[in-house]
């Protein structure tokens, strides 16, 4: 009779095993559980045996609990961040890793098809105490320096958290404007590319060096930083700020900018909000050039379904004297203003096709309407070619919540009738 009660013991043991959450706290209730069952097998009462049993099976299902809470976790965002770059946030202390990567292929029309380890990244963070904690994000582009890739530091940050409502951040920050700038793990957004806009118009992934505070008071999100101004002579005529990004490398410092965001949590699933940066660009230079972007964005989810929406608008002050440092003429200049928005959805129609809960499989579409020459300074001209409108409709697979397989078509269009429609497949991971 012991024997076949330290045997049910023994299952329970390795079921315990496989819920428990880490190498450490594994080897801790082994150790515990091992001399749990020494203790019964010297115990010649039965009924004892049977009440400490009943008690390492209460204690297996709080373990099986804890685990699902866990896995759960794992695949929410805290302060804004994608879940893998929130990480840290969720740790006990000490060092938390995580990372994402994306290979793409596309295929344009008339054109030559590429493939491309697009990029892979690092998340590392350290946990000092429950009060400070370091961030940070480092990825390779294009796999190999040699053939155009490269090495970048996306954000690097020390976090001084007093409450939920308060909190302290300073270092390179992602400038908290639209939707993908902070939350651009390939499972976060619909697409096997990102949103161009998301790309010409708000110029991401965008990051400064600065600092200040974010917090949630109550259903209400935000962060407000102080960072270093974009730098004019970067911009341009078809990619808009993109190339005015200092990116924290040995940045210009003349000029600095503010920027606030915040978002309203309506109910589980559901935001909205919006975000204004403005600060100068000319970095010493004998202009201004004021830049100031605006923009409100919603992201509802429900029962399988997910709707995004995205409107923004972009000025830039002494834009003439910009083309003038730049030599830009005709319809090269940049933008005097710059703006666009688009809408996208998808709905997950796994629970019609698959038993397995953890596979996902969402159709999705998305419109994106911009111009980054919306106006121009007097004396020069708009390229209608600036002017454009994409269509995408595609499909997205997740064997598992952390992985993604995209397939989609891009209907490329422009008001000079140049756009070049493509295909796009990508495979993304992250952990």
């Amino acid at each position: 009779m012991l024997k076949r009660f330290a045997s049910l013991a023994l299952a329970l043991l390795t079921t315990t095993a496989v819920f428990a959450q880490d190498a450490s706290d594994l080897e801790r209730r082994l150790r515990e559980l091992e001399q749990k069952i020494a203790q019964m097998q010297s115990t010649p009462d039965l009924t004892e045996i049977k009440r400490q049993i009943e008690i390492l099976g209460q204690e297996i299902e709080a373990l099986k609990t804890r685990q699902t809470e866990t896995v759960a976790t794992a695949d929410t965002s805290t302060f804004g961040f994608g879940p893998a770059a929130s990480k840290v946030y969720r740790s006990e202390g000490g060092v938390s890793i995580g990372g994402y990567g994306e290979f793409l292929y596309q295929n344009p029309e008339d054109e030559v098809a590429t493939a491309d380890s697009l990029r892979a990244v690092v998340y590392t963070g350290y946990k000092f105490n429950d009060h400070v904690l370091f961030n940070s994000e480092l990825e390779v582009e294009h796999a190999n320096l040699e053939r155009g890739g490269n090495v970048e530091l996306e954000f690097a940050y020390l976090d001084y958290l007093v409450r939920p409502e308060l909190n302290f951040r300073g270092g390179l920050v992602l400038v908290p404007v639209g939707l993908t700038n902070e939350q651009h793990e390939p499972t976060a957004f619909l697409g096997a590319r990102r949103p161009v806009l998301d790309h010409d118009v708000i110029p991401s992934t965008w990051m400064e060096l600065g600092g200040g505070v974010f917090g949630d008071v109550g259903p209400v999100t935000y962060r407000a930083y102080l960072v270093t101004g974009l730098d004019a002579g970067g911009f341009g005529p078809e990619e808009g700020l993109r190339e005015g990004r200092q990116a924290g490398g040995e940045a210009a410092a003349e000029d600095w900018a503010a920027v606030g965001r915040l978002d309203w949590h309506v109910f589980e699933g559901t935001t909205i909000g919006g975000s204004l940066y403005s600060g100068d660009s000319g970095q010493g230079r004998d202009f201004n050039g004021r830049v100031t972007l605006g923009e409100v964005h919603a992201d509802a989810r429900f029962r399988g379904a997910v709707l995004r929406a995205l409107y923004t608008r972009a000025s830039i002050g002494d834009a003439a004297a910009i083309n003038d440092e730049l030599g830009l003429t005709g319809e090269d200049s940049i933008g005097k203003r710059l703006g666009g928005w688009y809408v996208e959805g998808g709905y997950d129609v796994s629970s019609f096709l698959f038993t397995n809960s953890e596979m996902s499989l969402m159709p999705y579409a998305r419109y994106e309407k911009f111009d980054t020459q919306q106006r121009v300074p007097s004396g020069f001209l708009r390229n209608a070619a600036n002017d454009r409108t994409i269509f995408t409709l595609g499909v997205a697979f997740k064997p598992i919540s952390q992985t993604v397989i995209k397939v989609d078509y891009q209907n490329v269009d422009n008001e000079a009738n140049t756009g070049t429609n493509q295909w796009n497949v990508a495979l993304g991971y992250i952990f």
